[in-house]
Parts: structure tokens; sequence; C-alpha cells
């Protein structure tokens, strides 16, 4: 233990993690010290004389569990991001022991007391002390002896099926990957694509965590663009009677905890307030969507000449679009080389809405040598915090584009934010990185997240940054999206790697055009998903699913959400953001948070766009306060307004 680097903080600046001394026997002897230290601060809080104030035991919570939060941390990161057998088997161990050792903390009678007791005039505070009395009572602080005896076992049971579920579909992906040594089974790719995953002698193209594989747009050959369909959504089935089993266990868990399901208890806390609030929502825009899709599948067939199936619909939409539009998505890549669409995109849109500027720390390393490390700076020079990319797809890495904390920012703890974005881009064999517009966004859209953590000005840890209800966070990372086709910041990244000529202005006319087409696809096949997650979390508790196998069509007919072209965006089996992310009875979040979303993108538009003073308001009203405030209230003071979802059915076509 005495060379163990968890044990005390980071001397590294912000106290970045020392992934350079870790190793994989560092965790467990440093995870049971965490949780003894845990146990004993609390004890201490639990047992202080002194009347229970909001410093004493509220605050005195915000500073406990330093180290075990180090380690799981850390952990959390590689598993997402590099995870090895050793790490997947280390998190296997230890998953199970942190759901106990959460319980432990939240149904500690004596500690829920004394929460109870607590008082404070201080808005901030009181907002934060209501934040734990509800954390207290979903967790079951309230029940009875055998309640909470059985509460924990359902905790502990879908901690380590969730982890097995990450494990499996990491597993999954990569042995599911389409795997031919005929070059020609894979026309249409580019050579430098070719390259890319080129494996002693043989073409490796490993799939991606959607249903929809990029890839379908390209290949030609239509057998190819069938099996790859196939290993996609039939990967992984050894997690149908996983998901099953969580979900039974997530309802039994809501029961006992006094809601009708999982939904109800998951969207007590979020925006939306009511699960009835959600289905209307939701209701809302699949008629529309359906209708469009319908359409869209007879332009489709028309131009194939044939029906189509599901793996011909993105090879038969790109081709409509390029007939209809003139636009080739693949002639924008070369003007989209990753360093630039970093530092003269995402950086530079940052730095005129914010005055915020990066300078890359080479001295500083992450977790893999993908990954690069920025210091960001405050418009008056003052250091905000470190920024770290890890862009490229690996074996070891889970699918999809995330961003997460290294470091939480607060004052209370004296911690600036250490916070990682994470792209899963094909890494070429050599020469530059060329990104599709899609990935473009995506880049933009996670940064947007890294801004909610970068610029949170907040006293407590529990309300920093993106520690907002699950169907707000994605918000101010969809209105980062807007910057990646203005104007301004366009002009500034978009150039031939080669030629350093900017992009065509008539090329990205024809793009945003082109956006609107396939509208309907992209809309249902999302609300297929976000409507699976919420059937498998409507069960009642003592409901099971004897044949997971049939539940995703009947649960998706039943919905009107069931279409023989269109499959939702993620199926059961690899539907990582509700079986083994924070993500369950919430997919929804996406679509709430677009109308918000749409809104903004309006209001910025309408109030002088890429500007300090607009970016200002943003920050202050919407980025900095994290969780301290209302949610809704911040958009209303931004916005000067209540949100309407007018410009989100315009944005989608679905008005």
């Amino acid at each position: 233990m005495t060379d163990n680097p968890f044990l005390t903080p980071s001397e590294l600046p912000y106290r970045l993690p020392d992934f350079a001394a870790i190793r994989e026997e560092h965790f467990l002897p440093a995870f049971e010290e965490g949780v003894a230290q845990h146990l004993a601060e609390v004890d201490a809080i639990v047992h202080d004389p002194a009347p229970a104030t909001f410093d004493n035991t509220i605050a005195a919570l915000e500073r406990s569990g330093a180290l075990l939060d180090r380690v799981e941390t850390v952990l959390h990161t590689l598993a997402g991001s590099d995870a090895t057998d050793g790490i997947q088997e280390i998190e296997r161990e230890i998953a199970p022991r942190s759901a106990r050792h959460r319980d432990a903390i939240s149904l500690n009678r004596d500690l829920w007391a004394r929460v109870r007791r607590v008082t404070t005039s201080d808005p901030r505070e009181a907002r934060l002390l209501e934040r734990y009395r509800l954390d207290f009572v979903k967790a079951g602080a309230d029940l009875g002896d055998d309640e909470q005896a059985r509460l924990r076992e359902l905790n502990t049971e879908l901690a380590e099926l969730g982890t097995e579920f990450a494990r499996n579909l990491v597993r999954a992906t990569s042995e599911a990957a389409l795997v031919t040594s005929d070059a020609s089974d894979l026309d249409g790719l580019d050579e430098a694509q070719l390259r890319a995953i080129e494996r002693d002698g043989e073409y490796v193209l490993p799939l991606l965590n959607t249903t929809v594989q990029p890839a379908l747009a390209q290949l030609t050959n239509r057998a190819t663009r069938e099996r790859l369909h196939t290993l996609s959504v039939e990967r992984a089935p050894e997690n149908l009677g996983i998901a099953a089993r969580m979900a039974a266990l997530r309802a039994e868990r809501a029961g006992l905890l006094g809601y009708p399901d999982h939904a109800a208890y998951k969207v007590a806390d979020q925006t939306a307030g009511t699960v009835d609030a959600v289905e209307e929502r939701l209701r809302q825009l699949v008629g529309p969507a359906r209708r469009n899709v319908e359409r869209e599948a007879r332009e489709l067939a028309e131009y194939a000449g044939h029906d189509i199936e599901p793996w011909d619909w993105p090879f038969y939409a790109e081709r409509v679009r390029r007939a209809r539009y003139d636009f080739d998505d693949g002639v924008l890549r070369p003007y989209f080389e990753l360093g630039r669409v970093v530092e003269d995109g995402v950086f530079h849109a940052a730095t005129l809405l914010y005055g915020i500027t990066f300078t890359e720390r080479t001295d500083l390393r992450g977790y893999h040598d993908d990954v690069r490390v920025w210091e960001v700076f405050d418009g008056d020079g003052s250091p905000l915090g470190l920024f770290l990319l890890d862009p490229y797809a690996r074996p070891t890495k889970r699918g999809g584009a995330w961003m997460h904390n290294l470091v939480d920012q607060s004052f209370l703890l004296d911690e600036k934010p250490v916070v990682v974005n994470n792209l899963n881009i094909t890494k070429p064999a050599s020469g530059p990185t060329l990104l599709t517009f899609d990935e473009v966004e995506t880049a933009f859209h996670e940064f947007g997240h890294a801004l909610h953590g970068l610029l949170s000005a907040v006293r407590f840890p529990r309300v920093q940054g993106t520690n907002v209800p699950r169907d707000f966070v994605e918000f101010p990372s969809q209105v980062n999206e807007m910057w990646a086709v203005w104007p301004e910041v366009l002009a500034h990244y978009a150039r031939h790697h080669e030629t350093g000529e900017p992009v065509p202005e008539e090329l990205v006319e024809r793009l945003t055009a082109a956006r609107r087409f396939n509208q309907g696809f992209a809309t249902l096949e999302y609300l297929a998903a976000a409507l699976l997650d919420w059937s498998w979390h409507r069960l009642a508790p003592g409901e099971t699913v004897a044949d997971p196998a049939s539940f995703e069509a009947r649960a998706l007919e039943a919905v009107g959400a069931l279409h023989p072209l269109v499959g939702p965006r993620y199926r059961t089996t690899y539907f990582m953001h509700v079986f083994s992310n924070d993500y369950s009875a919430g997919y929804y979040s996406y679509v709430w948070s677009e109308v918000l979303d749409a809104e903004s993108v309006e209001w910025f538009t309408e109030n002088g766009g890429l500007s300090r003073e607009g970016g200002d308001r943003f920050r202050e009203r919407v980025l900095s306060v994290g969780g301290g405030v209302d949610p809704m209230e911040a958009v209303r003071d931004f916005l000067g307004r209540e949100p309407r979802m007018e410009p989100l059915l315009a944005r989608r076509g679905l008005d």
C-alpha cells in the first residue's frame, strides 16, 4: 500500500490521475481502503455531538469518500475506454461491492435521521439539501428492515448484471466484426478506409454500437450489406436474458420504493416529472415520423427499382440524397481533418463564445497513447481545468461517444475540472484522420458536454456541471452542435487537408439542404429505441418477460413504432445506455432536451448568433450553475420565455 498512487491526491496539474503510475494490482487494495475510510467519515458525521447543521452534515458528506472516488473514477474510465481482461475482471469484482457500499451509506438510519434535522436559509444550500433528501428516499431510507435487506440484494445483483452486460457487448462487438479476405466484398469503401481495416491479409470491419452501421451507406455489394446488418442486429444474444432479468429486478425495486414501475421511479426527479408527460411527448412524434418514413421508403424503392430491405435503406438513401441535392458526403471528408476540426473548429467556437483558450500539454499523458491533453484558460487568463480527447476506436473500447469527468469542479474542495471526451473514429493506417460530417457533429456535441463541465462554477460537487437531471443533460451538448455549420466557424476549420482551400460555399449549401433529407427514418429510429427502453421499464412489480426475444417486437408494435424497414437505433442486446449506463427509462431525454435545444438555436439566431454576449448569457444562466438551480428555471431565464414545441417539429420536418 505504501506505493499505491491512489492513496493520496495526484500531484499532477489539476489532480489529473497519474495513469503512468497506476497498475491493475493497485485497484482492489485502494478500493477496500477507500470503503473503510468513507464508512469512518460517515460514522464521524453520524456521531458528531453538535446539532445537525448544513456544514457538519451535508457539506461533510460532500467532502467524504475522496479516495474511493479516485479509485472508481479511474476504474470506470478504463473499463469504458481501455478494458483489458484484467480491468474487466477487476470491475466485475468491484461492481457488486460498490453497490453494497452505496447501500450502506444511503440506508444508514442514523445518517438519514441527521439529514432530516438539517435546515438552511441559503437557497443554493436548500436545493442541495432537497436533492440529498430525495436521494435517501429513492434509495430506500424509509423502508423497514426486511425491505431494506431485499433492496440490498436487488442492487447487488443489478450491479453484477450491468457489468456482465457491458463485458458481453465489448466482446461480442469485436467478435462480430465483418471479416473477409476478398476486397471486392467491400466495394464502395475507399482505399484509405480499406487500409485502416486491413489485418494480416484480411479486412476486419468492426461494428459500431448502433443498429445502422455507417458502411451500409457505401457498400455496393448487397450480400455484404445484408451480412453486416445481420451481424449488427444479432450480436450479444446472451444479453437478452440479462436485460429481461434486469428489467424485472428494477420493477421489483420500484415497487418496494412505492412506485408503480421503474419508469415512474426514474422520472420522479427529472424535468419531465411524470410518465404521462414523457409518453405524451413521444406520442406527438411517432405519427408524423411514420408518415415521413412511408414517403421516404416509396422514394427509395422507386430509385432502387425493387423493394428495399433494412440493409438497403442507408445505401439508397445516400444515392437519393446525392441525386436530389447533388451531394456526396464523401466529398466533404478531405475538408474535415481531425486536428483542424478540434482546434480550429470546436475550440475556436468556444473561444468566440466564451473567451476561453486552449494550450496543449504534451507533458501530461492520459490512460492511452491516443489521448491528447489541453489546459483550458478563461478569458482573463486564469486557469479553468484540463480537457482530454480520446478520438479513436479500438477493441478494448466500448462503442459510441461520451463525456465524463476525471475530477469534478468544486469550490468546496478547491478542485478544477478535468474533463474527457471519447469518440470512436476509425484510426487510419497512415496519413490524416478525415471525418464524416456526422463525426464532426458528434465532436461538437460531446464538447458541449465538456463545456458544461469546464465552465461549472458551483460550490458543491454534487451539483457541478453535468450533475443535472438526465433529461436535461443533453441540452447544452445539442445546442453546441449548431456551431459546426455556423459560417464563421466552418470557414475556420473546413479546409482541404492537402491544399488548404476552404470548403466551397455551394457544397455547404448542398450539405445544409441534404441534412433535412431522411428525417423520418432518423426520427423513427430514435423513437423506437426510446420507446423500447420505456417498454422494458413499464413492467409492473412481479411481472416478468418469459420470451425476451419476442418482447421487443411486441412492445414496439403496441406503441406504433414497429416498422419492417426501420429498427430501433439500439436493440435490446446492445442497448448499453439502458442496461449498463444510467439511462434506464431515460433514453427519451434526447428528444426532451432537443425541444430546449431547438428553442435555444432559434434564440441565438435571433440575438446576434456567435457572440460573446450570447455566449456569456448561456454560460452564466445555464452552463455555470450546473444542478445548483432548477434546470427549467435556468432555461426560462436564458430564453426569456417558456420553451415551445414548434421549433423542434420544424427542424425535423414533422410540422
